[in-house]
């Protein structure tokens, strides 16, 4: 955002999707028996940091004794598939196993036959010559293949191919038996490429063979050997290829020799327009759904003040039930609000049922309020001196702060989530940073649904054009994507060595662990003002944010683990010249600029003056209107204008954009004003959108709340409108096998809670 005109950065909480805390341990002691195998373990903690489950059993003449309740085999098969589906991440667009994005290489890789971008530098494109060289593979059509398959970490797709029920491997899921219809690849293998290999590969002697893996492991920890032969380690075909292969299915890839490529099927019809309903007439930035899956959600404004709403189930003709006159939580003493500063985000907890916690980001001025006070970020460890940035709009450098606070409801009702109200004193101050300017504070806050931490999302700070070049300083914690571990607090000396900025941890798998240059908390760099992000809940590591431009270019990425998204070296997909730079620059050759899957120029939306202020989204995923699911949809603070980005080939990160026709069903809870000379419905400025339990997406905007309904309401066509829910494709197989429903983490949610149930309740 620009000081110069009205750009309202604000921030909405988006996919909270709760996490599942089971505590399989004291007092169950589990004792598994398959003939002569007998595996003790006691179950502690969290589906977040499970113990590991030893994939080589077979699962058949057993039974589980579980705090003295015998169970059946058949359950635990269940229970266990139920519970490796939560554990189970999806890759789905292209991604290094290292969850970093694939980048194009200065220098060509000379080894492996990966061009454009990849997953490999020349140094470890040179590694994998060498350890194929030192295989010592003296057969030509094994060595082929053996190349091939070491090449395959340099593939765009590696995470997918060497990780398989959240288990890393040493080669890349083989092609095996048959490639779903479902499959997204272009190249379906003519033959099974496992057993190729195989049959290949089994008599050829090779030193230190990837494949000398250990049968507990099942493909996933090497075993020290000189020379083997396949047919040293595996009894036969069948075995062999039940440790390595696997068939592409719902999405996934596999490998078959060549590097992965997608089907490119056309780009799909556009929807023929999208339908809303009013049901509320206020004006909101936040909107999260409640962790317990009900039918509430909270709704919080910028002056900084939490509601608990009832949303009406749709269809029903109801509209939104809120009583304004008693929020959850007023922090409007604390909150300093203004055109560009209030609360920015919320985020509940996702066993907040149980722990009742949750968060707010917001900002404070430290002259009216004596609990904001926090380090400047224009510092000696960033360059920057603070007496040298003189005022801006009237305000010191670091007058205003960015602030995460803990609350808790504890205390407040016999059970947790039917609270209705929160303690309005704070538990605990997670993070305080001074801002140097007053403007691009980001704020949103979120928890990742598959790893359970807290993303803080960072605006450079504001001033033209960063001229601090805070959003590459990598001691910067401006213009970043923050991650945060806030279930376990640091010991003072932790804060001090590593220079926190509150009570919280740092995960252990932050780039910071590989790039010491990094602060800690650094996720992603490189971003303006990152404005609404989400995660899709059907991939979870679609993690979607949109960015407000300058002058030029507004854009949505896809944020990876140390990705860099170019500001202010770009500004978009073009490069950028900063008016001033006391900070000094970054040269275009010194960094790997991650470029945006999806954008608009500010042309495109206002010929007048180019004023355009990005507001991301959510892929569709409701079930209100087929013809939308699965497309991403974003808007302009400013236009009245809302686009759909459909990729193609699916999973393959390539999006095409244009904008939809939208307009307000005639039997709206709550009638629609219109556009004076104009049919459109006059939303004002829309500020956010929003996800509830049910995946029905809401619109944010200063003239009230709106939902997405089935688009027949306004009399658009969608031939997929019949009534019946829209689900993820799944095998055509009338009885699933087990793999095919472990490659899909979320289906069965439902039935492992229910067993869980059962299971503690001595039915079973």
């Amino acid at each position: 955002m620009d000081s110069q005109k009205w750009r309202a950065d604000h921030a909405v909480n988006v996919d909270l999707i709760p996490r599942v805390y089971l505590k399989i341990g004291s007092p169950f002691n589990n004792t598994i028996q398959m003939g002569t195998h007998e595996a003790h373990s006691m179950w502690q903690g969290t589906l977040n940091q499970p113990r590991s489950i030893q994939p080589g059993f077979k699962w058949r003449n057993y039974r589980l004794s579980v705090g003295g309740v015998m169970v059946g085999g058949g359950f635990i098969i269940l229970l266990f598939v139920n519970l490796l589906q939560l554990l189970n991440p999806s890759f789905s667009h292209p991604l290094c196993t290292d969850s970093r994005a694939p980048y194009t290489p200065r220098t060509p890789l000379g080894f492996c036959p990966y061009n454009g971008t990849v997953c490999c530098n020349s140094a470890e494109d040179l590694g994998l010559q060498k350890q194929y060289e030192a295989m010592n593979i003296t057969d030509a059509g094994c060595a082929s293949l053996l190349k091939s398959i070491l090449c395959a970490k340099c593939d765009p797709f590696s995470a997918e191919l060497f990780t398989v029920k959240s288990v890393p491997r040493q080669v890349p899921l083989l092609c095996n038996s048959t490639i779903s219809a479902n499959s997204t690849q272009t190249n379906q293998p003519k033959s099974d490429f496992c057993v190729e290999v195989w049959d290949t590969c089994q008599n050829v002697s090779m030193m230190n063979s990837p494949f000398a893996a250990s049968l507990k492991g099942q493909g996933g920890t090497p075993v020290n050997s000189n020379v083997t032969r396949l047919t040293d380690l595996w009894q036969s075909k069948t075995d062999f290829c039940n440790v390595f292969g696997g068939p592409s299915v719902d999405g996934s890839v596999c490998f078959d020799g060549e590097p992965v490529t997608l089907n490119t099927t056309g780009t799909p019809s556009p929807p023929s327009g999208m339908c809303l309903e009013k049901i509320g007439n206020d004006s909101y930035l936040n909107l999260a759904p409640h962790p317990d899956g009900s039918g509430r959600a909270f709704f919080s404004n910028q002056a900084g003040q939490i509601w608990l709403a009832t949303i009406p189930k749709r269809g029903s003709g109801g509209t939104l039930e809120v009583d304004e006159s008693n929020p959850f939580l007023d922090l409007t003493d604390e909150v300093y609000f203004d055109t560009e500063f209030g609360m920015l985000g919320i985020a509940f907890h996702p066993n907040f049922p149980q722990n009742g916690r949750f968060f707010a980001s917001f900002n404070c001025d430290k002259t009216k309020w004596p609990g904001c006070s926090g380090r400047c970020s224009c510092n000696s460890d960033v360059n920057c001196d603070p007496s040298k940035l003189g005022t801006d709009n009237g305000a010191a450098p670091c007058q205003y702060q960015s602030i995460i606070s803990e609350f808790t409801v504890n205390g407040t009702a016999s059970k947790l989530s039917l609270a209705t109200s929160a303690q309005p004193s704070e538990v605990r101050r997670i993070f305080t940073m001074g801002l140097p300017f007053t403007a691009h504070h980001g704020g949103q806050i979120l928890f990742g649904p598959t790893d359970g931490y807290l993303y803080f999302m960072m605006g450079d700070g504001g001033g033209v054009g960063d001229p601090y070049n805070f959003a590459q300083n990598k001691k910067s914690l401006l213009g970043k994507i923050m991650r945060l571990d806030i279930d376990n607090f640091p010991t003072a000396a932790e804060v001090s060595q590593l220079g926190l900025w509150g009570n919280y941890s740092i995960p252990k798998d932050n780039p910071y662990s590989e790039d010491k240059e990094l602060q800690p908390e650094i996720w992603a760099i490189g971003l303006r003002n990152p404005w609404r992000c989400s995660f899709d809940s059907a991939r979870p590591s679609y993690f979607m944010c949109a960015d407000v431009g300058q002058d030029q270019y507004e854009e949505v990425d896809i944020i990876t683990k140390d990705g860099n998204y170019g500001w202010r070296v770009y500004e978009g997909p073009y490069l950028f010249t900063p008016p001033q730079t006391p900070g000094g620059n970054t040269s275009v050759n010194s960094i790997k600029p991650i470029f945006p899957v999806m954008g608009y120029n500010h042309s495109d939306v206002n010929k007048n003056d180019g004023s355009a202020s990005i507001t991301g989204g959510y892929f569709y995923r409701s079930t209100a209107d087929p013809c939308m699911y699965g497309r991403y949809l974003y808007t302009d603070l400013y236009a009245q204008i809302i686009w759909a980005g459909t990729e193609n080939p699916e999973n393959s990160g390539n999006f095409t954009t244009g904008p939809i026709p939208f307009s307000c069903a005639n039997d709206s809870p709550i009638k629609c004003s219109s556009v004076p000379g104009s049919s459109l419905p006059a939303l004002g400025y829309i500020f956010s959108f929003g996800e509830d339990n049910s995946k029905d997406i809401f619109l944010l905007a200063s003239s009230g709340v709106y939902r997405i309904v089935p688009p027949s309401r306004c009399n658009y066509a969608c031939s997929k409108e019949n009534g019946t829910a829209v689900v993820t494709p799944g095998p055509s197989a009338s009885h699933p096998s087990v793999a095919s429903l472990l490659m899909n983490p979320y289906t069965n949610l439902v039935l492992l809670l229910s067993f869980l149930w059962l299971l503690l309740q001595g039915f079973v």
